[in-house]
C-alpha cells in the first residue's frame, strides 16, 4: 500500500518550534502537542488539507512529494506523460515569479508545462464541466424521486452533498460514515479527468493506456491522497498517477531555467481541454453550487435559464444559504423551492450533518469545501510570507 495512504501527506518537521499556531487552523484536532512541545499529526484524524502547512509561521510543516516519480516518468521513453491543471493554479502560479497576486497566468503556465516536456497539456476545467453535469443530474434524479415524479430506487436521499473536495470526503468518512449515502457519487474533476484520459483520450491519441501517465497540478495537498485511493482504477489503470502542487510546479519551472515571466501565452490542448465559464468558478466557494444550480434549473424546468447570477451563494461567510424557485416540468410547471447551503471550512459542516441525520434539514443540496474561500486557498498554493 502507498505510504501516503498509511502515513498521510502532511508531516511536522523535526525542527518544529512548538508555537501551537497550527492547532488553531486544523479543522479536526489532528495535531497534538502543547505549547512549547514538538507537535505531531495523527494520521487517523488528518484530512491532508495542508492548512497547517501554509499557516506555519516557521515553515516547519512539510508534505509528501511525488516529484521524483514524475521526473522519472518524464525520462521514460515508454511513458506518454500528460498533465492537467486546476483552475485555481493559474491565478496563483505567478506569485513565486514576482507577479501581482491574482494575476491570471494560464497561457504562460501552458507554455511552461510544454517546455518541461509534457506530451499533452490539458485544463481540468473540462472534467469540472463533466462533474457539474454528473452532480447536477444526480441531484435532479434525487429531487424527482422525492417529489414522486419519477420512481428511481437507485436515487440517493436528499439533501445531496457535493463530492469534489477530498478533504471533505475524508472528514465525512472519519467522523460521519452514516452521511455517506447523501454524498454525490460523482468523482472529483481530477479523478474524472484521469479516467477520461486513459480511456477516451488514449483511444483518440492512439496511445496504449498502460503507457499513459497522468500528472495533476493542483492547489490542494489532499489531492495526493485522493489519487492513491485504490478505488480509482476505473479503466484497469490508476486514474491519476501523480499530483504536484502549485508550489512544486513553480520550483520545477525555476530549476529548469525557464523564463516564466517572459513566456508567450499558449492554449491548452483541445481534445479534452475545452470548457465553459461554469468550470472556471469551481475553485471558489459557492462555485460548484452555482454551476450545478444552473444545470438543475434548466433540466428540471425544461426552460433555458435567463442571464441570472446566483449571487446569494457567493461570499466569505462560513455557512451561506439560498432558495431558488424552480418550475418542475414533470409536475406540470408546479414550482419547487430548492434550498441550498454552502459551507467553507469543514469544521462548520458538523451542525448541518447532524440536522440531516436527525431528519430536520431543510436543504436539497449542500456544497462543502474544506479550505477557507475554496480551492483558491488550498494547502498546495504559494505561501504568503508577508502574512506573518
Amino acid at each position: 500500500m502507498s505510504a501516503i495512504l498509511t502515513d498521510g501527506v502532511i508531516k511536522v518537521e523535526g525542527t518544529c518550534k512548538a508555537c501551537d499556531h497550527c492547532t488553531s487552523v486544523c479543522p479536526t484536532g489532528a495535531i497534538t502537542g502543547l505549547l512549547g512541545q514538538k507537535h505531531k499529526i495523527e494520521f487517523k484524524k488528518c484530512l491532508n488539507c495542508g492548512q497547517c502547512l501554509i499557516n506555519c509561521p516557521f515553515g516547519r510543516i512539510g508534505e509528501a512529494s511525488m516529484m521524483d516519480q514524475v521526473k522519472t516518468a518524464m525520462k521514460d521513453p515508454n511513458k506518454y506523460v500528460v498533465v492537467q491543471e486546476a483552475p485555481a493554479v493559474r491565478v496563483a502560479l505567478g506569485e513565486p515569479f514576482g507577479m501581482p497576486v491574482g494575476t491570471n497566468v494560464k497561457g504562460k503556465m501552458h507554455a511552461a508545462l510544454r517546455q518541461l516536456g509534457f506530451k499533452q497539456v490539458y485544463d481540468t476545467e473540462f472534467t469540472a464541466d463533466l462533474t457539474i453535469m454528473e452532480e447536477g443530474t444526480e441531484l435532479i434524479n434525487r429531487v424527482y424521486n422525492a417529489v414522486g415524479a419519477v420512481k428511481d430506487e437507485h436515487a440517493g436521499p436528499l439533501p445531496q452533498f457535493t463530492s469534489c473536495c477530498p478533504a471533505w470526503i475524508r472528514y465525512a468518512e472519519i467522523n460521519y460514515p452514516k452521511i455517506l449515502p447523501y454524498l454525490s457519487s460523482a468523482k472529483s474533476p481530477q479523478q474524472m479527468f484521469g479516467a477520461v484520459a486513459k480511456t477516451y483520450a488514449a483511444q483518440k491519441l492512439g496511445v496504449d493506456p498502460a503507457k499513459m501517465y497522468v500528472v495533476s497540478v493542483m492547489p490542494c495537498t489532499a489531492k495526493k491522497y485522493e489519487c492513491e485511493r485504490p478505488e480509482f482504477i476505473s479503466s484497469g489503470y490508476k486514474d491519476v498517477d501523480a499530483v504536484i502542487t502549485t508550489r512544486e510546479l513553480a520550483d520545477w519551472i525555476k530549476e529548469s531555467g525557464i523564463d516564466f515571466v517572459n513566456l508567450k501565452d499558449e492554449e491548452a490542448d483541445k481534445l479534452i481541454g475545452s470548457s465553459t465559464g461554469a468550470a472556471t468558478i469551481f475553485g471558489v466557494t459557492g462555485g460548484v453550487m452555482e454551476a450545478a444550480l444552473r444545470t438543475a434549473y434548466e433540466i428540471l424546468s425544461g426552460q433555458t435559464l435567463p442571464a441570472v447570477e446566483f449571487k446569494s451563494v457567493r461570499g466569505r461567510k462560513p455557512v451561506r444559504e439560498a432558495s431558488v424557485d424552480i418550475p418542475i416540468k414533470a409536475l406540470g410547471g408546479k414550482p419547487l423551492t430548492v434550498n441550498v447551503a454552502i459551507v467553507t471550512g469543514t469544521k462548520y459542516a458538523a451542525p448541518l450533518i447532524e440536522d440531516v441525520l436527525a431528519g430536520r434539514s431543510p436543504y436539497h443540496f449542500i456544497e462543502v469545501m474544506n479550505c477557507p474561500g475554496g480551492c483558491i486557498n488550498g494547502g498546495g498554493q504559494p505561501i504568503r510570507h508577508d502574512a506573518y
